[in-house]
Parts: structure tokens; sequence; C-alpha cells
């Protein structure tokens, strides 16, 4: 599968931004996750949706800014993210990982198969 992620650009700060990670291949095979990395730090884990969409997880302190959803029809995978602080700077990838039943994880070892990045820019 090959992932394309876009969507990102520069955002004050308490805005909102949807990224998108669009795919090709035998999409509806693989869990889908979101990761980013800032400048100098280590890349995390944001939040995963299952093959099917059915279920979703988030990373710690994650969840409550950020809504992964997912397509199919369209081959695409959202982030919204919302709220958005200057510490969310980062590239933001999107990886696949062929899915086992209906669930995802976020570990990026784990991962087979990434996008080319997206930077988001907050401004403060």
């Amino acid at each position: 599968v090959q992932l394309q992620a876009s969507g990102g650009g520069l955002v004050q700060a308490g805005g909102s931004l949807r990224l998108s990670c669009v795919g090709s291949g035998t999409w509806d095979a693989y869990a889908i996750a979101w990761f980013r990395q800032a400048p100098g730090k280590e890349r995390e884990g944001i939040s995963c949706v299952s093959k099917d969409g059915r279920n979703t997880l988030y990373g710690d302190s994650m969840r409550g800014r950020f809504i992964i959803s997912r397509d199919n029809s369209k081959n695409t995978v959202y982030l919204q993210m919302d709220e958005a602080k200057p510490e969310d700077t980062a590239v933001y990838f999107c990886a696949a990982d062929l899915g086992f039943g209906s669930s995802c994880h976020l570990k990026s070892k784990g991962m087979g198969f990434w996008g080319e990045g997206t930077l988001v820019t907050v401004s403060s």
C-alpha cells in the first residue's frame, strides 16, 4: 500500500486543521495510524483506526483534541486537530499495518508502510 499525507500548513493557536491520508492498493486490509515528530524529539503516536473503521486508539494526551476517522470508499483516513497548540508543531505522518481483526496499534516500529509527512506549524 502507498500512502500520502496532506493538509498540513500554518494554523494559529486555538485553530483547527484536518489532515488527510490517502492510500492506494488493498487499502481496506490495513489499519492506519497517525504519528508526529517534532524537531529534536522522538516520534509519537497520535491515533489509529482499525481496517474496518470500527475501533480507534489514541495516544497518551492525544485524546480530546484529535479525532481520527476513516472513509474506505475514498481510501482516506482523516485526523482532525482542534484547539491547536504551538507544541503541536511537527511533521505528521500516516502509516499502515496489516490489520488483524478490528484493532490497531501505535507502535511505530510495527508499521509496515509509511507515507511522506506533512508539516504542521502552529503559531502562538
